[in-house]
């Protein structure tokens, strides 16, 4: 153990107080420059609309994560000397100690480091993750933001990744695909009932023109379900959208005299 003394310490450089200024200076440039992309970044995207916002919104993530490996790449240096053997001493220490301690908070972050380089979610991204749906706006190095509809605040850690399905809805574009579900009694036209649902969905005043709208129809054994399928001019409008297309292709499917039904469900007790 005594033996072993000398060569602990001699992973370590002596630091005298230029090292320690240096050091202090690398740490706040690292801290303000982290801070000021993550405060001008979401400024600038959410000043423009499209892939340019989703892309600069991306690389908030992204650019914290370079800072970081750039400011520990450059400490590193000061505090030890950088030897091969040093090296491997060092990391297999450190590397022991935190997965005993911290073997759930290092999985998190592994998780985030994958996460931003694979990318299942981005800032803008609309995904359930964890039975909970919401809207991505912030991507940490341990845990990933979502605000939901009723407006609440999500934070879910990266952990997740390992273990649960992650189901993106828009996955970086900037249109996402809404559907409307409309049941009606069989007994009906069902390609007038087809054509006035398309109208619905091309007059609609949220309806994003450059993709397609489709409605499909399908055979239930208590009548007849039609799905419209289209795209909202912006994804957080899929609420307002369905909404429109609800209310105004009941109304339309009224007028042609088709019946709206609910459908048969068994309860169990």
């Amino acid at each position: 153990m005594l033996e072993d003394s000398p060569k602990l310490a001699g992973l370590f450089n002596s630091l005298d107080r230029s090292a320690w200024i240096e050091i202090a200076a690398i740490a706040a440039v690292a801290v303000l420059l982290v801070r000021a992309s993550q405060r001008a970044l979401p400024w600038i995207a959410n000043r423009l609309h499209g892939r340019a916002r989703h892309y600069l919104l991306a690389s908030v993530p992204l650019l914290r994560l370079v800072l970081i490996v750039i400011a520990s790449g450059l400490i590193l240096p000061i505090v030890i000397e950088p030897s091969l053997r040093n090296m491997v001493a060092l990391l297999g220490a450190a590397g022991l100690a935190i997965g005993f301690a911290l073997k759930d908070y290092v999985s998190s972050l592994i998780a985030g480091v994958v996460s931003a380089f694979e990318q299942p979610y981005r800032p803008g991204d609309w995904v359930e993750l964890d039975g909970h749906y919401g809207e991505v706006v912030h991507v940490g190095m341990r845990t990933v933001s979502l605000v939901t509809v009723d407006d609440d605040t999500i934070i879910v850690p990266h952990l997740k990744l390992w273990t649960s399905a992650v189901r993106n809805a828009n996955n970086g574009s900037p249109v996402l695909q809404c559907a409307a579900n409309f049941l009606v009694h069989p007994q009906h036209d069902a390609r007038r009932a087809r054509e006035v649902l398309e109208d619905v969905a091309l007059t609609s005043p949220f309806l994003y023109f450059d993709a397609p709208v489709v409605v499909s129809i399908a055979e239930e054994t208590w009548g007849t379900r039609y799905t419209v399928r289209a795209y909202p001019v912006d994804p957080r409008q899929q609420y307002r959208f369905v909404s429109d297309l609800t209310v105004r292709g009941r109304e339309a499917l009224a007028r042609i005299g088709a019946e709206a039904l609910l459908p048969q469900v068994s309860v169990l007790s």
